[in-house]
């Protein structure tokens, strides 16, 4: 039988093993190849953006600001030569409160719509490519809210949705000169 000491020994066991399991900032991994790709510039709007509760709130205005700073961040160390635009619509967002330990953890998410575009001429490559992302699992147990302010939140999601948006367009390689 177990009681409360042994019920609460063992959760933070779980805390403590999965916080080893912890999803990696993408600010510390090696880019990968991106060929002739170079950012000429992003093109955020987050105007339309719906908050799903349970939600912190985040204005039209940070949610932008955040997620043009990450793609900037990321994309910008490219110097392939040919300039493309990444554009990306918000469309929704959950920036976790905090909730019970283990019982409730809410969870933080993002939904973006992304296209690519070339610069000069202005043609659409591709898009839109409706993503989704969640924060990590070093959120699992406690639940970001606890850990976070809203303000990091966003700044996890948005990092890890550029990621996610490399991701996509990597799987389409020709677009950028890399072999198929």
């Amino acid at each position: 039988m177990m009681n409360r000491r042994t019920f609460g020994s063992l959760g933070l066991a779980a805390t403590a093993g999965l916080s080893g399991c912890a999803v990696p900032d993408p600010v510390d991994e090696d880019l990968p190849d991106m060929g002739n790709f170079e950012l000429a510039y992003s093109v955020v709007v987050s105007e339309n953006a719906k908050k799903v509760p349970p939600s912190r709130d985040a204005t039209p205005e940070l949610l932008k600001a955040t997620m043009t700073s990450e793609i900037e961040r990321r994309f910008g160390q490219y110097k392939g030569g040919k300039g493309f635009v990444v554009a990306v619509a918000i469309d929704g967002y959950a920036l976790a409160p905090p909730g019970i330990p283990i019982v409730l953890t809410p969870k933080s998410i993002m939904v973006v719509s992304a296209n690519l575009w070339t610069a000069d001429p202005q043609e659409k490559i591709a898009g839109p490519e409706q993503l989704t992302t969640f924060e990590g699992a070093d959120t699992f147990l406690l639940g970001s809210g606890l850990q976070k302010t809203a303000d990091e939140q966003l700044t996890t999601l948005s990092r890890n949705m550029v990621k996610k948006i490399q991701s996509w367009l990597l799987r389409n390689p020709t677009w950028f000169d890399l072999p198929a």
